[in-house]
């Protein structure tokens, strides 16, 4: 069930009006793309039990919403996507770069050859997949990406850029200012930058958090409101009112990572994925 099932699918989930469960946005700030249409999120939700996605990640759905998260983004068919990092994993690839094949463009924002060993293997590993289901990838476009080293995308090209689960790690390594910078020269007027990420704890400042993998929802909006983004929405999709963010190895003691091993690990599993904020930003 490649091309054909996916597109069977997406044809019969045209007449399945669902709407996007879960979701608690708050009132607008600015002025945002109009939410993807019922039919498309019917789409987007008939596409998770394709062939192609991997069991490792299917596993996943119920903590991370996708079909949810992408429809808040306003991700259509025609959308001009950049995913930053999605690594050999391919998350989320699996599910937009068939979904954008035909009308829109997925692009990988992958690793620098400057990165670790660890990084580049894993780099590798996405291009050896993307090789293998041509039928699913032979139009994803891979560039390299490394703080502000590289363009993702021509200049105001494309209509989205979405981060999962990376704020964290740039700001730690203070680089957040220079990857701003490049996802707001990438978006054309008025596109979306879209950032999942773990919600810290509002009772400690960001700087104690850092080691702990968790970043406070207000530090990250006013960060990204600095560089230039106004944010026009948030989402409370991915939120795990149980996660309490106080664990030895910060958030890699939960699944999938599980840094612990199997000391704790029933609690850890028990309490699920990350509490998360989901937030939508618009270039102006």
């Amino acid at each position: 069930m490649h091309c054909l099932g996916l597109k069977n699918i997406a044809i019969n989930a045209m007449s399945v009006l669902l709407l996007a469960s879960g979701a608690v946005v708050m009132p607008a700030l600015a002025q945002a793309p109009a939410p993807a249409p019922a039919p498309e999120l019917a789409m987007l939700q008939a596409l998770l039990p394709a062939a192609h996605r991997r069991p490792a990640n299917v596993v996943r759905d119920p903590y991370r919403h996708p079909a949810e998260t992408l429809a808040f983004f306003g991700v259509r068919p025609d959308s001009k996507v950049v995913e930053i990092t999605p690594g050999s994993a391919g998350y989320y690839m699996e599910i937009l770069a068939p979904w954008l094949r035909h009308r829109g463009l997925y692009v990988a924002a992958s690793r620098d050859p400057s990165e670790p060993p660890q990084y580049i293997a894993d780099h590798q590993k996405l291009l050896a997949r993307l090789k293998a289901e041509p039928q699913l990838y032979d139009q994803v476009r891979v560039v390299p990406f490394k703080s502000d080293w590289h363009e993702i995308a021509a200049p105001g090209s494309m209509d989205m850029v979405l981060t999962f689960r990376n704020l964290h790690n740039w700001i730690e390594r203070r680089e957040i200012e220079g990857v701003l910078k490049v996802f707001h020269r990438a978006l054309k007027r008025g596109g979306v930058l879209g950032v999942v990420d773990h919600r810290g704890r509002t009772d400690l400042p960001q700087e104690a958090q850092l080691a702990s993998g968790y970043v406070r929802e207000d530090y990250a909006i006013a960060l990204i409101e600095r560089a230039g983004f106004r944010l026009a929405e948030r989402a409370e999709i991915n939120a795990n009112p149980r996660d309490t963010k106080d664990y030895p190895e910060g958030v890699w003691s939960l699944p999938p990572t599980y840094r612990m091993k199997d000391v704790d690990r029933t609690r850890f599993a028990a309490i699920g994925e990350s509490d998360r904020f989901t937030l939508k930003f618009i270039k102006p």
